[in-house]
């Protein structure tokens, strides 16, 4: 499985409430993989910090960083515009394997642009599961349903991804799971010395 540096740029992607954030957050700092952090236009949730889920900016920010050609790839969903620079990507890809969370879009634009270094793990729960989590986040029914919109294009995504894993009951043992996923492609040799 190993490409020939030994490094990967790992996305985490599925329809939003699936549980990418937790999951990719959890096994990054498991195996010591970096975080390349989106930007986007739209604004924080309750949830969120600037810089550590995404860089919030201003309209007139990302439009400028656009113009001068600094997003590798960057969309725009809902009337709020996201993107990842190419600086980021690189500066942490330098210093070893990376992982960024993103939907099917940048999820594809990545795996074109850099190829078989990119590898998709798409996480998943039935659209019940995803409402209770968006609820319980404090999100309004209008941007719960606006969310769900979504979900089955999201959905239809999972198949094309070099991995598919549910994440429902237990987000203990789906990152156990993940972890052991990408350990596998990141083959550091653990020997666990208890």
């Amino acid at each position: 499985m190993a490409n020939s540096d030994g490094k990967y740029i790992f996305v985490f992607t599925g329809p939003d409430g699936s549980g990418r954030k937790s999951v990719a957050d959890a096994v990054g700092l498991t195996l010591g993989v970096r975080k390349v952090i989106s930007y986007t236009t739209r604004g924080r949730r309750p949830i969120e910090e600037d810089g550590q889920d995404y860089n919030f900016v201003s309209e007139a920010e990302f439009r400028e960083a656009a113009a001068s050609g600094q997003f590798v790839e960057h969309l725009t969903i809902d009337g709020y515009r996201y993107g990842v620079k190419e600086a980021d990507i690189s500066s942490a890809f330098e210093k070893g394997s990376v992982y960024l969370i993103l939907n099917r879009h940048g999820a594809d634009i990545l795996r074109e642009l850099y190829g078989d270094v990119v590898v998709r793990i798409f996480l998943y729960a039935d659209r019940n599961t995803i409402r209770e989590r968006q609820v319980q986040e404090g999100l309004s029914e209008p941007e719960i349903e606006q969310r769900l919109s979504h979900y089955d294009e999201d959905m239809a995504y999972g198949p094309q991804c070099e991995h598919s894993v549910e994440n429902i009951n237990d987000l203990g043992h789906t990152i156990f799971h993940v972890t052991n996923v990408l350990e596998e492609y990141l083959q550091r040799d653990l020997v666990d010395k208890d």
